[in-house]
């Protein structure tokens, strides 16, 4: 397969009913494989969605367009497990649905006690329970569950402002506008050195020493060679970290490797991606791309659990480091976190009425969980390999109701639901929707209904994540700020999509996003995204099947069948 097929463009358009003036055939236009053009012949003749489906199957995690999230979520797309046996009630420690008891002391002490014996489950029996501060979720395989949404209810009484502690910027934006949560997944080591240093560059992994240098790889690529395989083992979860240098390199590539990437003027516009610009994120200084090993074969070569996804070259030279501190293996079930309804504030000054945050955890989960009054209702920040099945956020406006920042990967949102706001957004406010943003990849937001917000890729360069199967009304603000370069990197894919306003901003996004996919959006008045591209010249992307549903509704189901039949 060619790496940058000259025949894809931004320009190209494939079938649907809306456009059948425009209808190319499918071959020609993709250099489909003569098998997956005869897949695509039988199904549907002009629907595009099979034959990339098909073209993707014959090298998965190398298709220049198509991205390979067929890794998502908690364990690589496994169902969360039972509860652990071990079991105690929140009321065993003193909580009590009264009405009147802080019950936040309760529910810490009874994580504490489980986290202390190595996992287990914390109930909550049905009521509405009090609280007046967060609660951490330190220790690894434990679960908090509810007795059901409906019956189990969180009230938390004060913001994060007002119940844990100020998080201020200097110009004074909070950080509680994008991160940090009322139940919060977090290593209380992480907790510690982001309180001691009030955020300065510690929303990231705490990392160990160096396992291993690795050499050269395709993107693509599963088997690394390593210079010693001394300190990894089968298993272990580890940080593949690259070198962002100076030069731009390694954020050209993600951004596709078009011309317009080699052009952009990195260190001017994008001055928080590029390290020695002045004003980069220390969070960007490196890539960070934590990956399970799944075999280690003799003294140099280890095999990862899922394929590379960019190059390694010695331009950005690779290591593999240990993970240091973390959480994984625990989840929040069946109950409602419910703030106290306060007004919403302007844009990015809110005091922290959130719902739930994974930071620089993995393998973890929240399910049946709805977020009430929410500044931001569920957040990753650098998180990996987290999954949010049957959740919703609702109530009053909010800011965020999903955000996934701070090269967050792999993470899977799976029949999650945006009520319509019983408060709508003030003036001077601004509801994003699902966001995306910081050098995140592998993120998968799928069967989905959205009765508020839009698709916000929020710059800082997200690049191969998935939004599959969703119906939205289509009315919020895409962010980000301009210091922090491009919108989108390569292969942004938004597959099967029902919009029901008709607004196709930020969703029809072929002429902006870099070899992207938008294929099967359904009730546009029209394709412009609205958004002005960051890249001059063909991005090599691509928008098919426009107007109708394409024969494969959702890219994340399809991948996961086609790889489990594989495997």
């Amino acid at each position: 397969m060619p790496e940058r097929p000259s025949s894809i463009s931004r320009r190209t358009m494939i079938g649907g009913t809306a456009a059948a003036a425009m209808a190319t055939a499918v071959t020609p236009a993709l250099a489909v494989p003569a098998a997956a053009a005869a897949v695509a012949d039988r199904d549907r003749p002009q629907d595009t969605s099979a034959a990339l489906l098909e073209q993707w199957a014959q090298a998965p995690g190398s298709h220049p367009l198509v991205p390979d999230v067929s890794h998502a979520g908690y364990r690589q797309g496994a169902k969360p497990p039972r509860p652990p046996r071990t079991t105690v009630s929140v009321t065993d420690f003193g909580a009590r649905a009264d009405g009147t008891t802080d019950c936040a002391p309760a529910f810490n002490a009874a994580l504490r006690s489980v986290g202390e014996r190595g996992g287990g489950l914390v109930e909550v029996p049905t009521g509405t329970f009090l609280l007046a501060s967060p609660v951490f979720m330190h220790w690894s395989n434990v679960v908090l569950r509810g007795a059901g949404r409906e019956a189990t209810i969180l009230h938390f009484s004060r913001t994060l402002d007002d119940g844990y502690r100020p998080a201020r910027q200097s110009n004074g934006n909070s950080r509680w506008s994008w991160t940090g949560g009322q139940i919060w997944f977090i290593a209380p080591e992480r907790r510690a050195l982001s309180e001691a240093e009030d955020f300065a560059g510690t929303e990231g992994w705490l990392l160990g020493d160096t396992l291993a240098e690795v050499a050269t790889a395709s993107r693509g690529q599963r088997t690394l060679l390593v210079s010693s395989t001394s300190g990894l083992r089968a298993g272990d979860m580890v940080m593949l970290e690259s070198e962002n240098r100076p030069d731009a390199g390694l954020l050209q590539h993600v951004a596709g490797d078009i011309p317009g990437a080699r052009t952009y003027d990195w260190p001017r516009r994008a001055p928080q991606l590029v390290t020695g610009s002045g004003g980069h994120y220390v969070q960007y200084a490196s890539f960070q791309w934590p990956v399970r090993i799944e075999e280690v074969v003799g003294e140099r070569l280890v095999r990862l659990a899922q394929p590379l996804r960019y190059d390694l070259r010695p331009s950005w030279p690779a290591k593999l480091r240990a993970l240091g501190p973390t959480v994984h293996d625990s989840g929040v079930e069946r109950l409602t976190v419910r703030n106290e309804l306060v007004p919403m504030t302007a844009h990015n000054r809110h005091p922290g009425s959130n719902g739930v945050c994974f930071q620089a955890v993995h393998d973890c989960w929240a399910r049946e969980v709805r977020v009430e009054n929410c500044d931001l209702g569920f957040g990753f920040t650098t998180a990996k390999s987290n999954t949010l099945s049957k959740v919703v956020v609702g109530g009053r406006s909010a800011h965020h109701s999903f955000a996934c920042r701070m090269q967050s990967h792999d993470n899977l949102v799976d029949e999650f639901e945006i009520e319509a706001f019983t408060v709508p957004v003030p003036s001077g406010a601004v509801h994003h929707g699902l966001n995306l943003e910081g050098l995140s990849s592998g993120n998968v937001w799928r069967r989905g209904k959205m009765a508020e917000g839009t698709f916000d890729t929020h710059r800082a360069l997200p690049f191969e994540n998935v939004r599959t199967n969703i119906t939205l009304v289509n009315n919020g603000r895409v962010g980000g700020s301009g210091a922090s370069g491009p919108l989108f990197g390569a292969r942004i894919a938004h597959w099967n999509i029902a919009i029901t306003s008709g607004s196709p901003y930020a969703i029809t996004v072929a002429a902006v996003a870099p070899r992207s996919l938008t294929i099967g959006v359904q009730g546009a008045q029209g394709t412009n995204s609205g958004l002005t591209p960051d890249f001059s010249g063909d991005l090599e992307s691509l928008m098919a099947d426009h107007g109708s549903r394409p024969h494969v509704t959702d890219l994340y189901a399809a991948q996961r069948e086609r790889k489990d039949r594989d495997d």
